[in-house]
């Protein structure tokens, strides 16, 4: 066994920092080790493992799945030892005195050595997080660790590596325990109203995931505070928009009843008809057909159908479905993923004119304002011409079914 000895402030004064969050990186003594070879993929993808997995000696069978899971290789104990060498050489390529015992081998497992000091992002997230929550601190104190924690998390965990199945749960542990960080130092900030400080911490968060539900609740709370109710508004629409265009389905129950308080609380009132007309109009007119809540498409039927009554004017309604040859609807774990790819379809295949709102987790219907069916099946044809062109929804079927709203079909 290779052994090293640890020595106070570093091994042989050349402190190790390594950087999980966003990428790897590793800085030993001030220099920053980079591999340039065409060959240094699986050299860093050993590195990413043992430094994860540090504290811990690991079989070489463990590495064996953990690099080669979608190209065995026909030696993978050799491959590993040459893996093992090259890291070696690379580091004694810096003049790095330890580069030979910065792996351990043991007992016939691998092993990063832990005598020499090594500081880790992740590790360092971890103990404030750990800190942050202790109630028993002061509050000032706690958000201070919080926002430290925040500080260190520059991007997902191994965000640069390519896709590895035992990277996938690690990355979803620290963006779980970021959003906790998050969540709570906003909730302190707001209880000692600081509410400038919240703004800046909840659009910081929106960047790493613009979805997240109580983030945006605190965005929302911190610009009302501020007394800031018109950007308030904005955020609200925004928000709106991104739910129903990105994830295809309306804003929470929770955001939109927070925005009904604020409504209710403001005192504002607009005579400006010009301003009016400007909030009406979209902010961001996107392509194709608009998409909204099937309870804002059951209003715009009903006064169509009105319309169609006086101007004897036709409207179409379709109902689009997503299901096989044999009509069976796809399996539930693929159906977000298709009806989010099948969205974007009918966005980039429909006109400015027409509206279409969810209707189930595998249909949408679709509403087209056209003078003939003819025109009508234009369009339901330029749909299914995409959507069997698209990776997610080539193996599937759209099914339609069209009717004209004078007919008494529906």
């Amino acid at each position: 066994m290779e052994t090293t000895k640890r020595q106070e402030g570093g091994y042989n004064g050349l402190p190790v920092r390594v950087s999980l969050f966003g990428g790897l990186s590793i800085q030993i003594g001030g220099q920053m080790i980079k591999d340039s070879s065409s060959r240094g993929y699986q050299l860093w993808s050993l590195l990413e493992y043992l430094i994860a997995f540090r504290h811990r000696t690991i079989p070489p069978e463990e590495i064996y799945a953990a690099l080669w899971e979608d190209s065995p290789v026909d030696n993978p104990a050799s491959a590993l030892k040459n893996l093992v060498y090259r890291i070696r050489t690379l580091l004694l390529g810096y003049e790095i005195p330890f580069a030979k015992s910065i792996i351990l081998y043991c007992d016939g497992t691998y092993q990063w050595n832990n005598d020499i000091l090594c500081a880790v992002d992740a590790e360092e997230f971890e103990e404030l997080h750990r800190k942050a929550g202790n109630c028993a601190l002061p509050m000032d104190l706690r958000i201070d660790y919080y926002l430290r924690a925040i500080g260190l998390y520059t991007g997902d965990f191994l965000a640069d590596s390519a896709p590895k199945s035992w990277i996938t749960p690690v990355r979803g542990y620290y963006k779980s325990l970021y959003f906790q960080c998050v969540c709570q130092v906003l909730q302190l900030l707001h209880t000692l109203s600081r509410y400038p400080e919240m703004e800046a911490i909840a659009r910081q968060a929106l960047t790493v995931d613009r979805h997240h539900e109580a983030v945006h609740r605190y965005m929302l709370l911190s610009l009302i505070a501020q007394g800031d109710g018109k950007q308030a508004a904005e955020h609200y629409r925004q928000a709106d928009r991104l739910y129903r265009q990105e994830l295809g389905v309306p804003l929470p129950p929770s955001l939109r009843e927070l925005y009904r308080q604020i409504s209710k609380r403001s005192l504002s009132t607009e005579t400006d008809l010009d301003a009016i007309r400007q909030d009406l109009r979209e902010s961001y007119p996107g392509e194709g057909a608009i998409f909204c809540d099937y309870s804002i498409l059951k209003h715009i039927y009903q006064v169509l159908s009105r319309w169609v009554t006086r101007t004897g004017q036709s409207v179409f309604l379709a109902l689009l479905t997503l299901a096989d040859d044999h009509g069976e609807i796809p399996q539930p774990q693929h159906r977000p993923q298709m009806m989010s790819a099948l969205l974007r379809v009918i966005q980039t295949s429909t006109r400015h004119c027409d509206v279409f709102a969810r209707f189930s987790d595998c249909q949408y219907v679709l509403l087209l304002p056209t003078s003939s069916l003819e025109q009508c099946d234009l369009v339901l044809v330029r749909i299914q011409e995409a959507c069997r062109k698209h990776p997610h929804l080539a193996d599937i079927r759209l099914h339609t079914n069209v009717g004209l709203e004078d007919s008494g079909i529906f």
